[in-house]
């Protein structure tokens, strides 16, 4: 074995600022006592353009995921291969113990290793770390425990492909995630999480998080949305049939973009952290659950999280926002009431908020939403033209009339003055009434 040869090679990648090693010395002193030419595999983690810089000599390799060879003047052929630098990897994974070449050589003279390694270890390029959808399914190529181990975002991308597509995921790639959460939520960044999330579109949201649910990723990443699953809230506020909280919003989650926002990825976001402020905010009292301020307090703690998960300031403000203000829209409002929410920003998502919780509950009562879409048609219309600025009450006192029809006339004349401009505050309204008194049929 040149040794003097290749630590030189070694060196001089090390030297220029890059990572080398050569793959398992051992298989691969055995393999080249059966070689004339000896070879040997380096793995590095330098480009082909770096790499044919510091080795001129350097020679184009058709080999799968070869990146170049080397023949050196003694005879020796060298094989350098990309190194596995991923940064959500299994520790163990980023060692490569074989390659393509190596396995097909043990093909050859050694049936028994050929075939214990290609039991464990799949060879497969990156661009074929799926197999093709029309297969029906999801499914990790090779062996999919050992597939994932190498880049454990792979499961997030098969949850997301699963809710995209509408698409089982296979059995035993199934089996591979499950039994893997804790390490894909150990080992994969957030940003790694979040650039998968941002490709889940927000008609399927709902699914990739039952996916995360059911997988238990989701306690592991998400912690404050896992413990949804165990508290628990009333269906609706006739029974006592109770249900997590988790599935409600998962509900929610799904009904929210089927009416006007399709393509409302932050507000769906803002759906799926809705209610997290029950668990902190949850105490029983009389065989019933009540959440008192739980927006409020969901609000601060979305606002954690999302730091946490590295969503851009704007996206924060906007989701906490509509966490707060979520419950505006609930109750019946009065014109004064439905003048303030037309202030709040948001407005078209906290509609379709209120929507998606009515239909997340069994026979779900629109008495208010309906109400509150009625009043927003007069809601842009100043309140001094909806309402006189004198109540029965004072219009009595200043003219020293007795209650009757007369009185509601005079209040009504006193509105049409307002929209019209002639009575423009209290004291145009208090004058308005006393020159009209006699004016006005008993």
């Amino acid at each position: 074995m040149p040794t003097n040869e290749l630590k030189a090679i070694c060196k001089t990648i090390l030297r220029n600022g890059y990572d080398a090693y050569l793959i398992n010395t051992p298989l691969q002193n055995e393999i080249n006592e059966h070689l004339d030419n000896r070879e040997f595999s380096i793995a590095c983690d330098v480009d082909l353009e770096t790499l044919q810089k510091l080795f001129p000599n350097l020679e184009d390799s058709d080999e799968p995921g070869e990146l170049a060879i080397f023949q050196s003047e003694t005879g020796c052929t060298f094989r350098f291969y990309p190194a596995n630098c991923s940064a959500d990897a299994h520790p163990e994974a980023l060692r490569i113990f074989y390659t393509n070449r190596m396995v097909n050589q043990l093909k050859e003279y050694d049936v028994k290793l050929y075939e214990a390694i290609v039991s464990t270890e799949s060879f497969i390029k990156s661009d074929q770390v799926f197999a093709d959808l029309s297969c029906g399914f999801i499914k990790l190529q090779g062996v999919p425990s050992q597939t994932l181990s190498k880049d454990y975002v792979l499961a997030i991308r098969a949850l997301r492909l699963a809710a995209n597509y509408d698409l089982p995921i296979e059995p035993n790639t199934w089996v591979a995630i499950v039994k893997n959460a804790s390490n894909i939520a150990a080992y994969i960044s957030g940003h790694a999480f979040m650039d998968e999330w941002r490709l889940v579109s927000a008609e399927t949201m709902w699914r990739f998080f039952e996916l995360m649910k059911e997988s238990s990723i989701l306690h592991g990443i998400i912690p404050e949305l896992g413990a949804l699953t165990a508290v628990m809230q009333h269906t609706n506020k006739k029974t006592n049939d109770e249900e997590s909280v988790f599935d409600y919003t998962i509900r929610c989650l799904k009904y929210y973009p089927e009416e006007l926002l399709h393509y409302d990825w932050v507000g769906a976001v803002a759906v799926l952290f809705h209610a997290i402020g029950k668990a902190y905010a949850a105490e029983r009292v009389d065989d019933r659950w009540y959440f008192t301020q739980f927006h409020r307090i969901g609000a601060k703690v979305t606002r954690r999280i999302l730091h946490r998960m590295h969503f851009n300031s704007d996206e924060i403000d906007t989701i906490c926002d509509i966490i707060s203000n979520q419950i505006r829209f609930q109750s019946m409002m009065t014109d004064r009431g439905m003048q303030k929410f037309l202030e709040l920003p948001h407005q078209e998502r906290l509609i379709e908020l209120a929507r998606a919780q009515i239909k997340a509950i069994p026979n779900g009562n629109y008495t208010n939403f309906n109400h509150n879409l009625k009043f927003m048609e007069r809601g842009t219309t100043p309140l001094s033209m909806r309402e006189p600025l004198l109540n029965g009450n004072e219009i009595m006192e200043y003219t020293n009339l007795a209650p009757g029809p007369k009185v509601g006339r005079l209040r009504e004349a006193l509105l049409n003055a307002q929209v019209i401009g002639e009575v423009k505050n209290t004291e145009d309204a208090i004058r308005f009434v006393i020159e009209n008194v006699d004016s006005i049929p008993d």
